[in-house]
């Protein structure tokens, strides 16, 4: 494994802002300081301009591998993450077949192994009726256990109470949740279709999968972990009203209970549908402008724990259907970096903060083993930054195998310019790098 020397980079770590350099041997962060330039290295890479930040740890990625692939694969689309700064990323269960059980979860590692660019860890998928192949789940090798409350693919719609409330009285991990409220969801879809048949507006979306499904179902789950004492982590908040929900009080290492947004609901609102449609059709939806804002107030104010993508990519062509049609979900993890960067030109949040709620924060909620930070010992997971560097977003350009992106036409104001995995660099000036894989992340529970 080849050592490499960052010099006259802007660290950006730990809320601090300052010069550094830094000097990775074996894989991990042997050196952080000033000056050290000295010290002999197998490649040097001079930041001078440029920011170097923790890599990102997308905590929310679906890469459709097994089953899916003319979708994604595990191989393209961590191409498209590290060469958008995201260095780890865990992958959520619903693949074909589901992984609902422990040789399936473990037939996806194995893939990762060969195929990763980036480090990975994949979900637990649980159902109605796998409660026993659930709690074999060793919580030190697997991110968590996933639970759909709310339609998904295949036989993954946990609605039994009972098995709720086993999973939430025994899972050996965290348990992180889809939550919509099914019910609600199926009376909104007849009303809209009671209206205008099958010929239903995408933007009416935002109205079938509601605000209130989406609360509703985060409030039933948080009632059940708080029975049950579970560890329980809600996926993709997409409403002003479930910010409330969660404790802003309470350091992150000591809650039980945390939140996620991602990157869409953070940038997007029902007035997009208009131009992209069913590019920007997701589960839970993009809803109004001020849910958006009062995400991202969540975000600021420690409501919301976690910043991630929910990168779940289909083809144009499937894109190109009618609503009812086409599939929820779309491309993300090339962008979700740049898009911060975005939001920071604009004044809306902190480099300082986006480094926390996409790197630090994920790490210590999942209980990452030394990795999320710039430190000596740590991984050496690594994103450097050209916050001066436009470039606009084409087919041509992006990664995902399904080839498109809801930001084309966009031009970003700041680039990637450098991602470092597990001590290899993999992405240098638009240039992906391979011939190294990333590690399986373990877990200090």
């Amino acid at each position: 494994m080849s050592t490499i020397l960052i010099v006259n980079g802007t660290l950006v770590n730990e809320g601090q802002i300052f010069e550094s350099d830094i000097f990775i041997k074996d894989g991990l962060i042997e050196r952080v300081g000033k000056d050290l330039s000295h010290i002999e290295a197998d490649k040097i890479i001079d930041a001078s301009g440029q920011h170097v930040i923790p890599g990102l740890i997308d905590d929310q990625v679906h890469f459709r591998e097994p089953g899916l692939t003319h979708k994604a694969e595990i191989y393209t689309e961590s191409r498209a993450a590290v060469a958008g700064g995201i260095t780890s990323f865990m992958e959520m269960p619903n693949t074909v077949p589901n992984a609902l059980t422990q040789e399936l979860l473990q037939d996806k590692y194995d893939i990762a192994s060969q195929r990763s660019l980036a480090n990975y860890s994949f979900f637990m998928g649980a159902s109605n009726d796998n409660l026993e192949e659930v709690l074999k789940t060793d919580p030190r090798n697997v991110c968590g256990v996933k639970v759909f409350m709310g339609s998904s693919t295949g036989n993954m719609l946990v609605d039994k109470t009972a098995t709720l409330e086993g999973i939430f009285n025994n899972s050996p991990t965290l348990i992180a949740t889809h939550c919509e409220s099914e019910e609600i969801i199926l009376a909104n879809t007849a009303k809209a279709r009671a209206k205008y048949g099958e010929d239903v507006p995408i933007a009416r979306h935002p109205y079938i999968r509601s605000a209130e499904a989406c609360f509703q179902s985060s409030s039933f789950a948080i009632d059940l972990a708080k029975k049950a004492g579970a560890r329980l982590h809600i996926l993709h908040i997409s409403t002003a009203k479930e910010i409330a929900l969660f404790d802003n009080t309470i350091a992150l290492k000591d809650k039980k209970i945390t939140a996620e947004a991602c990157v869409h609901h953070l940038w997007f609102e029902e007035g997009d549908y208009a131009e992209k449609g069913n590019l920007i059709k997701w589960n839970p939806a993009v809803k109004k402008a001020s849910d958006r804002d009062a995400i991202l107030q969540g975000v600021l104010n420690n409501n919301i724990d976690v910043i991630a993508t929910d990168h779940a990519p289909h083809t144009l062509e499937e894109k190109q259907n009618s609503y009812f049609k086409a599939p929820s979900g779309g491309p993300l993890v090339q962008h979700s970096l740049v898009v911060l960067l975005d939001m920071y030109h604009q004044g809306k949040i902190s480099i300082e903060k986006i480094v926390e709620k996409t790197s630090h924060a994920v790490a210590t909620l999942f209980e990452i083993d030394k990795r999320g930070y710039l430190k000596e010992g740590y991984h050496a997971d690594i994103a450097i930054v050209d916050l001066n560097k436009p470039w606009e977003v084409t087919p041509q350009n992006v990664l995902a195998k399904c080839g498109w992106s809801p930001f084309e036409g966009h031009e970003f104001k700041s680039s990637v310019t450098n991602t470092i995995v597990s001590g290899n660099l993999v992405y240098s000036n638009g240039v992906l790098i391979e011939g190294t894989n990333g590690v399986r992340l373990k877990f200090d529970r």
